[in-house]
């Protein structure tokens, strides 16, 4: 059994993501590449939560519908999932809570009490009942425990020897020559790739499913200042402010937050203020589905703030990307001095990957300016770029919301003035083109690179669309800049294309309203706006009827 999956679950507040994570690293360990995805309900307690964990011998990016292995805390797992597990002799459930004559019951909680534990460490039970039923050696076990679990490390490890003892192996799960990868989620990476590319300013205001990147960063020491500010107005108007002054500025939100930011996108496309701004997707409008999925704000990014915006769009799929790209767009923001988004969904934000860094990032600095008292912040250029100064004694450093001359001041009276500052602002849109026409990773091509049938898609869809691609020998593509448009790229790749399909998931089609606006018709559409995110098998089946 090289490629497997796990789901276990509970009611939220009995540990069955901290489960889940635990036993992917005890996998990851033994050299497994790792995809996991967590389900949960915007409840504190209650409700019905739980972690798919997919393990495999190859790079995973997508889940499957059947499961391997369930693991239920409560009864309402077993009955949810039952007709999802494969063979039922691999259900380990909770015997305290559940009665059922498939798989094997566990006292979990009445042994997690008798050994001093509380209640929830009846997860560290059915992590080790999983090891034991799997031919996990125990001592693989407990070297993973002793990183996990610092509190109460020694009733958790009595917890899991008690358990593993109770336990018969019924397979054994092999070890992989593969070497362990770190374990992060899309939100740890692209701030981690952030801070590669100098980030030094954080600011957000918490909201699902962004929050991760100001817990991951305030609670480690990466040179990076979190704040937590009163709304997202004031989270995007201090970015703004840092920038201003030579700080690498980021912030984070979802659509909702991202809604009350547009007025500062255009404060920072008119004082060409660099900023860069997460919106991670979840299914709307207004509160919508909180703690699910969606891609449903493409069109509203690409047409945010009022007036004519010059800004970058980009849309990674999944750790690697996050990682390049969160430092990446950073570096891209600073060059073109605009603000820029990094459009990613709740699967990518909150789902863990292993990360395998094949193309790394680093720092690179913006066109900086040497003069002083002379110092003109929107001096005119070929390009449209304007050496950058930031305030202190070396140069008066002007910023304004007004349209205004190559100095900054206010230059309402002048219609000239008017059109060379607008023009200015357009050039460096063409100078942003240019760069993506000569980017390697504007797009990614997978599957039958000659085939005639095509597959757009973006985001989080895009392992699951890769993985049915390779088995109906289709070719697809990963728009990952979306603004500017890839054109060259794009048109290059569907040169001999007889059949276009976007696979996204959101109701109106908006991939494929971009493409049109480029020119670009598909003949299909295969959509998902469940808040739910794609499973291969629903992708194949529609593709059995379009293909």
């Amino acid at each position: 059994m090289k490629d497997f999956t796990i789901l276990v679950g509970g009611q939220a507040g009995q540990g069955s993501r901290k489960a889940g994570l635990v036993i992917a690293k005890i996998l990851n360990n033994l050299g497994y590449r790792i995809f996991i995805y967590d389900d949960y309900q915007s409840l504190i307690k209650g409700g019905h939560s739980f972690s798919k964990v997919r393990a495999s011998f190859k790079k995973v990016l997508s889940q499957e519908e059947e499961v391997n292995f369930l693991l239920a805390l409560d009864e309402e797992t077993l009955k949810r999932h039952l007709k999802e597990i494969k063979d039922d002799k691999f259900i380990i459930f909770n015997a305290d809570k559940i009665k059922s004559e498939k798989g094997i019951g566990i006292n979990i909680e009445t042994i997690a009490k008798e050994e001093g534990g509380s209640p929830i460490m009846a997860n560290t039970a059915i992590i080790s009942a999983f090891a034991k039923m799997v031919g996990i050696d125990f001592s693989l076990l407990k070297n993973v425990f002793e990183k996990e679990f610092k509190k109460g490390l020694d009733i958790n490890l009595k917890i899991a020897e008690r358990v593993y003892g109770e336990v018969e192996e019924k397979i054994k799960i092999e070890k992989l020559e593969n070497k362990p990868l770190p374990l992060i989620t899309g939100n740890e990476a692209l701030a981690l790739g952030a801070v590669k590319a100098g980030l030094e300013m954080y600011y957000a205001y918490p909201m699902t499913p962004a929050t991760s990147i100001l817990h991951f960063l305030a609670e480690r020491k990466l040179g990076v200042e979190t704040i937590q500010l009163e709304n997202e107005i004031s989270v995007i108007i201090a970015a703004i402010g840092s920038a201003y002054a030579g700080k690498r500025s980021m912030v984070g939100t979802s659509g909702g937050g991202f809604a009350l930011m547009t007025e500062g996108i255009s404060l920072a496309t008119i004082s060409e203020t660099p900023v860069v701004i997460v919106n991670s997707q979840r299914s709307g409008p207004a509160t919508g589905v909180p703690t699910y999925s969606g891609q449903s704000d493409l069109n509203f990014v690409l047409n945010a703030g009022h007036g004519d915006i010059v800004k970058f769009t980009i849309a990674p799929s999944n750790a690697d990307e996050c990682y390049y790209w969160g430092g990446k767009i950073l570096n891209l923001a600073f060059k073109y001095q605009t603000p820029a988004v990094l459009l990613i969904d709740k699967e990518i934000s909150e789902s863990t990957f292993n990360l395998e860094i094949k193309e790394d990032v680093s720092k690179e600095e913006a066109l900086l300016s040497g003069k002083g008292e002379d110092y003109k912040r929107y001096e005119f250029s070929e390009n449209g770029i304007s050496p950058l100064a930031f305030p202190g004694k070396e140069a008066i450093v002007k910023a304004t919301s007004y349209e205004h001359d190559e100095f900054g001041l206010t230059a309402e009276e002048s219609e000239e003035e008017i059109v060379l500052m607008q023009e200015k602002r357009l050039r460096k849109f063409e100078a942003m083109q240019e760069e993506v026409d000569n980017m390697e990773n504007a797009i990614n091509v997978y599957g039958k690179k000659d085939s005639k049938n095509v597959l757009f898609t973006f985001g989080s869809s895009t392992g699951p669309v890769v993985e049915v691609a390779e088995k109906f020998d289709l070719k697809v593509i990963q728009l990952v800049v979306l603004e500017p448009f890839p054109e060259l790229q794009v048109l290059e790749e569907i040169e001999n294309a007889e059949q276009i399909i976007c696979v996204e998931q959101n109701a109106l089609g908006q991939l494929s309203s971009l493409l049109a606006k480029n020119g670009i018709e598909a003949n299909e559409l295969i959509l998902k706006y469940s808040s739910r995110v794609f499973q291969k098998q629903e992708i194949e089946d529609l593709l059995k009827e379009i293909i």
